[in-house]
C-alpha cells in the first residue's frame, strides 16, 4: 500500500520530486545558545504527479472497499453496445456512479431499470484518467422484494402491454380432439396423472409426447422448442404444457419470457397445467385455458364419454322441444288466418290461380318446344350450309377429282406411248426397207469414183484403167476398170 504523504515522519523518498531531483530542503534546526529555546526545523516539501496521487487514492480506496453492500435508488440506466450497464445509485442526498458487467449481469433474473430501488454488494473502483470512482456491482437484489417476483412482475407488465393476456385472443378448445399433445417431463408424475386421466375418459386418445426438462438452467429454451416441435405435428388439436407443483425456483421455466412467446405463437390452443392450485405463472396467463393441476387439464381437455352423450341427448331434446313449439305457433298462426272472412274465398281463388298457373307453364312448355325445335332445324341447315364450305369435306372433293385426274392422265400416257411405240415400229420398218444397208444385204454394191464423192450410175463414164472405190455390206475396196460395158 502506498503511503500517504501526510504522514509526520518524512521518509528518505520522500526528498525526491517528479524528475528525481532533491527537492529543496529548508535550513536545519536553528540551534541556540545553551540556556535558550529551541526552533524547529520547517517541514520537508514532497511534490506528487496527479497519476501517482490518482494512484495512491485508488489503491486506498479499493484496498478499504472491497466488498460494500450499498441500498439506493437506480437512476439513469442505460445498457451499452458492449454488454455493460451503467446506472447512478443515489438516495435523497447523495448519489454514486455504478456499473455491472455483462458477467454478472446475466445471472440476475430481473431488468435493472429507472425509479427501482435496490441493494447492491460490489466494490469501489477508480478511473484514474478521469479521476472518478464508481461501484463496480457484482450483485443487485430489489429491496422489499426477491428478484423473482420483480422479474415475475416486469415480464407481465411488458406481455400485458403487448396484448398477449387478452381474452380476445383465446381460443375455444376443441370439443373431440383428434390428437393430444403433451409437453412436460417424461419421467414426472404428471404424466403419468394425465395420461390416467385421459385413458380412463377418452380411451381412443391419440397422444403425443413432447418430452423436456420443466426446472433448471435452460429448460425455459427446452420447453419452448418442445412446444414448436409438437405444434407441427398434423392434425394435433390441443396442447397440454405441463408440470407438478414447487417452489418459485422450480417453476420459473413457465415465467420465462421464451415459453410464453412460445404458447403465443401456438398454431392450436394450449392448457397450462403448472403446478398446484396456489401456484401461477406466465405461462397461465398466456394460455388460452389454465388448469389447476395436470391433471385437471387432463379433465378440461376432453369430457367423460358419459357426459358428452348426455350433452348429446340434452340438445337433442332442446331441439325437438324447440322445433316443436315453433311448429305449433306456426299451426295455430295458420288457423287464425283460415278464420278470418277474407279468406274464406281464397282456397278456390287459390286454386284458380293454380288451374291457370298450370295453363300457362304447359303453354310455355309447349311454346318453349316449338322454339327449340324450330332452332335445331334451323341450327341443322346451318350446319349443312357450313359443311359445304368446309374445307374438309372441299378437300375431300379435290382430292377424289385428283385421284381420278392422275387414273386419266396415266391411262392417257399409255395410250398415248402405244401408239407412238406402233407408229416407230412402222417407220423402222419403211426406213429399213428404204435403207441403202439393206439392198447392200441383198448382194448389191455402191461403186464411187476415186475420191468418194460421186456415185458411178452409168458404166459409160469410165475408162478403163480408172481407180474406183466398192462399197458392200460389209467393209469396202479399191478396183481398176479393166473393161467397160455399155448397155
Amino acid at each position: 500500500m502506498s503511503k500517504l504523504p501526510f504522514d509526520d515522519e518524512p521518509s528518505a523518498a520522500a526528498a525526491t520530486g517528479r524528475s528525481g531531483e532533491t527537492s529543496p530542503k529548508l535550513a536545519p534546526v536553528a540551534r541556540a545558545s545553551e540556556g535558550g529555546p529551541v526552533v524547529p526545523a520547517a517541514p520537508v516539501r514532497q511534490v506528487l504527479t496527479v497519476s501517482e496521487l490518482s494512484a495512491t487514492i485508488r489503491d486506498t480506496l479499493e484496498t478499504k472497499f472491497q466488498a460494500v453492500w450499498v441500498e439506493g435508488e437506480i437512476s439513469n440506466a442505460r445498457l451499452w453496445n458492449t454488454g455493460h450497464f451503467y446506472f447512478t445509485l443515489k438516495d435523497s442526498a447523495s448519489q454514486i456512479k455504478a456499473v455491472i458487467f455483462r458477467g454478472s449481469l446475466r445471472y440476475l433474473k430481473f431488468k435493472p431499470e429507472d425509479g427501482l430501488r435496490v441493494v447492491a454488494r460490489g466494490k469501489i473502483g477508480v478511473y484514474d484518467v478521469k479521476g472518478e470512482y464508481q461501484l463496480i456491482c457484482e450483485h443487485l437484489e430489489p429491496q422489499g422484494y426477491g428478484p423473482l417476483q420483480v422479474a415475475f412482475e416486469q415480464l407481465k407488465k411488458k406481455l400485458a402491454a403487448e396484448g398477449l393476456f387478452e381474452a380476445a385472443r383465446k381460443r375455444a378448445l376443441p370439443a373431440l380432439p383428434r390428437r393430444i399433445g403433451l409437453v412436460t417431463s417424461i419421467d414426472g408424475a404428471a404424466l403419468r396423472d394425465m395420461v390416467r386421466v385421459l385413458r380412463r375418459r377418452y380411451p381412443n386418445a391419440h397422444l403425443v409426447i413432447s418430452p423436456t426438462r420443466v426446472q433448471g438452467e435452460g429448460a425455459a429454451a427446452e420447453v419452448a422448442r418442445a412446444l414448436q416441435l409438437v405444434g407441427r405435428v398434423p392434425q394435433v388439436d390441443v396442447i397440454i404444457v405441463a408440470r407438478g407443483g414447487g417452489s418459485l425456483e422450480d417453476l420459473w421455466a413457465f415465467n420465462e419470457e421464451a415459453v410464453a412467446r412460445a404458447i403465443a405463437a401456438s398454431p392450436v390452443p394450449v392448457i397450462s397445467g403448472v403446478g398446484h392450485e396456489t401456484d401461477t405463472t406466465i405461462a397461465d396467463f398466456v394460455a388460452d385455458l389454465r388448469a389447476a393441476t395436470p391433471s385437471a387439464a387432463a379433465e378440461l381437455v376432453v369430457r367423460r364419454k358419459d357426459e358428452f352423450f348426455s350433452h348429446i341427448d340434452r340438445l337433442g331434446e332442446r331441439l325437438d322441444a324447440a322445433m316443436g313449439n315453433r311448429l305449433r305457433r306456426l299451426e295455430s298462426r295458420l288457423h287464425t288466418l283460415e278464420a278470418r272472412p277474407g279468406y274464406s274465398g281464397f282456397p278456390g281463388r287459390l286454386a284458380f290461380r293454380g288451374r291457370h298457373v298450370s295453363e300457362l307453364a304447359s303453354a310455355l312448355r309447349h311454346g318453349v318446344g316449338q322454339s327449340l325445335a324450330r332452332r335445331s332445324r334451323r341450327h341443322e341447315l346451318l350446319r349443312r350450309s357450313l359443311d359445304q364450305f368446309d374445307p374438309r369435306h372441299r378437300l375431300g372433293a379435290i382430292r377424289t377429282r385428283l385421284v381420278s385426274r392422275d387414273a386419266q392422265l396415266a391411262a392417257a400416257a399409255r395410250r398415248r406411248v402405244t401408239a407412238s411405240q406402233g407408229r416407230f415400229g412402222s417407220l423402222a420398218a419403211r426406213l429399213e426397207g428404204l435403207s441403202p444397208l439393206a439392198v447392200l444385204g441383198r448382194g448389191y454394191a455402191v461403186t464411187w469414183d476415186t475420191d468418194r464423192t460421186r456415185i458411178i450410175r452409168d458404166a459409160a463414164t469410165l475408162r478403163v484403167g480408172d481407180e474406183v472405190s466398192v462399197t458392200l455390206q460389209r467393209g469396202a475396196f479399191a478396183a481398176t476398170v479393166k473393161e467397160v460395158t455399155s448397155s
